[in-house]
């Protein structure tokens, strides 16, 4: 596989997703809820140094786990999530916004000694100016690990690909995602994961694994991330995934598979960039969409680097909708 500037016309995406209509993707992982408070900045606090924000709207989304499952929903695909709630407000509305973007909520875990993960940003003209997180990150206890571990298995069962998604919030363990990963193996499943820092090694036998450039870095212990295949290369042992896909911002994606040699470059299709919020959860959701409908991996990419351009040109987390999407490669064609 040579560096080539990937291409995906509308026909081929548009047979691709047709063929995902009925089958399911299964996310377990760290589901977040998200507030938005947008207003203006006209003067600062006479109590600090500190701007005064006139909240203007203030709105609720999906986040991390949740907002791939939507992503998936929203290209025409089935999906089913496994993830801990907590017995709050956050959680009730991590619910009611599954279920109002076609998701069941049946495979959610409430675990009434930790909060709902939830992320606040405050905006001011479009721009963000605050974040405020409410969350644990500590390890879910043994009776809830058990429970998500018995919810996983029964689903990955109906499963077409499994997707891993990891925010470091204790959901999923060493434990969880190794028995998941020799399971989706078993049944001839493809796995998809989005690490984080903490379990960064911790995932053999994934299918492919997507780190970002930065998450690379801090793995590795770098200022910078290698980028060249000769640098890149032998981390395909040592992570013992069989394919390795490097999101790198405005720069694009690089490819290695195990089974093929070189490397795939695909360059950046963002217009324009407002927020880069949900843009790496807008990939793994059109990736593993795509393997669905029977996609190769080049081009699963391909597609997901232009759902992820549509992404980051709006403020906040929003999935793609698949009329988007082939409505962006139509205009392209």
């Amino acid at each position: 596989m040579t560096d080539y500037e990937a291409r995906l016309g509308s026909t081929r995406a548009r047979s691709l997703l047709d063929a995902a209509t009925g089958g399911t993707v299964l996310v377990v992982g760290d589901a977040m809820l998200d507030r938005y408070l947008e207003g203006s900045v006209d003067r600062i606090s006479p109590e600090a140094p500190v701007p005064v924000v006139h909240v203007a709207n203030e709105r609720e989304a999906l986040g991390g786990a949740a907002n791939v499952a939507a992503g998936v929903v929203a290209l025409g695909a089935q999906c089913r999530i496994v993830a801990t709630v907590g017995d709050d407000r956050s959680g009730q509305a991590v619910r009611q916004l599954l279920t109002a973007h076609g998701v069941p909520v049946a495979d959610l875990v409430t675990d009434t000694t930790r909060p709902t993960t939830e992320k606040t940003r405050i905006l001011a003209r479009h721009q963000q100016i605050l974040r405020i997180d409410r969350e644990s990150a500590a390890p879910v206890d043994s009776e809830v690990a058990s429970e998500l571990e018995a919810k996983s298995l029964a689903a990955l069962e109906a499963a077409d690909v499994l997707v891993l998604e990891d925010y470091d919030k204790g959901v999923l363990s060493p434990e969880l995602s190794g028995v998941l990963l020799r399971e989706a193996r078993r049944l001839g499943i493809p796995s998809v994961v989005d690490p984080k820092l903490r379990h960064f090694f911790d995932f053999q036998g994934a299918w492919l694994f997507k780190p970002n450039v930065r998450e690379l870095a801090a793995a590795l212990g770098l200022e910078q991330a290698p980028r060249a295949e000769r640098d890149l290369r032998p981390l395909l042992d040592r992570l013992g995934c069989e394919n390795l896909l490097l999101t790198l911002g405005e720069e694009g994606m690089v490819l290695l598979s195990h089974d093929r040699p070189g490397q795939c470059r695909i360059p950046s299709r963002a217009r324009e960039v407002f927020d880069v919020t949900g843009a790496g959860d807008t990939v793994i959701a059109t990736i593993a969409t795509s393997l669905i409908g029977a996609a190769e991996l080049p081009e699963a990419a391909a597609l997901a680097n232009v759902a992820a351009g549509i992404e980051v040109g709006r403020i906040g987390a929003v999935p793609v909708t698949r009329e988007e999407l082939l409505e962006e490669l139509a205009r392209r064609d």
